[in-house]
């Protein structure tokens, strides 16, 4: 099993939450990320990626997001 370090982890809903930035768009970080996403889902964990962008830009959004997941995920 791999380590991870992740940006945001609430452990009480398995809820993973990434910001990504610009280097993430490239080709090569982008396959990583997915093959990363791929592996945290197989070991049980939601992951939610946002561009710092959008965090610059309208975290009201970002928030309403993770909120929305938290409100429809039931917790095991």
């Amino acid at each position: 099993m791999k380590d991870f370090i992740v940006d945001f982890y609430c452990h009480e809903f398995s809820l993973v939450v990434e910001l990504d930035g610009e280097y993430h768009s490239e080709s090569e970080q982008a396959e990583y990320d997915a093959g990363r996403t791929f592996e945290l889902e197989e070991l049980g964990f939601e992951v939610i990626r946002f561009h710092n962008k959008a965090i610059e830009e309208d975290i009201k959004i970002v928030l309403e997001k993770i909120s929305k997941y938290l409100q429809y995920t039931t917790k095991d």
